[in-house]
């Protein structure tokens, strides 16, 4: 028994080599990694700052960000506009400047969890938000379907409504670009995962996380009784923090798992 388990666990280790440098092939080395997210952190930087008259923020995302270049790789984009940030409770409106910034109130009283309606609370905001509003319970709120529509041809004009995104094709390169709103407060509903996390990943990153807040993206939930004006938070900004505290083993498990699910769960499976 003891040499047949010896036979085994060498097959296994072999097995597990062979998987590793496979991988390797496919998803590059950890320096190549690195060098293609610090080239995308260098982009994404040089960007806001020769775009900082347009008084917005973008930030990169997606499988090419988080440093794969698998065949599909697509390159995702977050947009978001200076001095429009979204609170969740009114006391948190004395960290901001009500006179120069259009403060938006978090009531997620009527949605499904993750979901929420976005009430404008301030007389003043951009056109684009303007053009977005509905009067519903007595207030002022940012339609999110009439919100994705008007953003849709940000990137360009033959981009097609994909979930929260105006989705299209540059080069080859698919792209996904969502038109959102940043928090900078953690969700109060997502006050427990703090406390889940012992082992993994680091307490610095879970503070790093939680100190950056969220985005909320605009799509409702299917259910819900408020679906063409309901957000979706996101949390686009942690899963790119917690793909690169990976790592390089995790991250190389993390793209076998995105092949498996692109290869044979989905495979052949439309949007519907």
């Amino acid at each position: 028994m003891k040499q047949l388990y010896f036979v085994s666990e060498t097959g296994i280790q072999h097995l597990s080599e062979s998987v590793f440098v496979g991988l390797c092939c496919a998803l590059e080395t950890s320096q190549q990694v690195a060098m293609r997210r610090d080239v995308a952190d260098i982009y994404e930087m040089i960007s806001n700052k020769a775009n900082k008259s347009t008084h917005g923020i973008m930030m990169y995302s997606g499988s090419q960000r988080e440093g794969f270049r698998m065949k599909g790789s697509d390159w995702d984009s977050m947009f978001w506009m200076n001095k429009h940030p979204v609170i969740w409770d009114l006391y948190q409106t004395r960290f901001y400047n009500i006179h120069r910034e259009a403060l938006i109130l978090s009531v997620s009283s009527e949605s499904p969890p993750g979901f929420t309606l976005l009430q404008l609370l301030t007389p003043r905001a951009t056109n684009r938000v303007i053009s977005a509003l509905v009067t519903m319970n007595g207030g002022r709120y940012i339609s999110s379907s009439k919100y994705r529509d008007i953003t849709c041809s940000a990137v360009s004009l033959n981009s097609t409504v994909h979930g929260p995104c105006g989705s299209g094709d540059i080069a080859g390169v698919k792209y996904d670009h969502a038109h959102c709103f940043v928090c900078d407060f953690w969700p109060p509903s997502a006050s427990s995962w703090k406390d889940r996390c012992h082992t993994w990943p680091q307490p610095q990153v879970v503070r790093d996380i939680v100190r950056c807040g969220c985005h909320f993206v605009a799509i409702g939930h299917k259910l819900g009784n408020h679906e063409s004006n309901e957000w979706r938070i996101s949390f686009s900004l942690a899963e790119q923090k917690l793909v690169y505290s990976m790592n390089h083993c995790q991250f190389l498990t993390y793209g076998l798992l995105k092949l498996f699910l692109k290869e044979v769960i989905n495979n052949g499976v439309g949007d519907d």
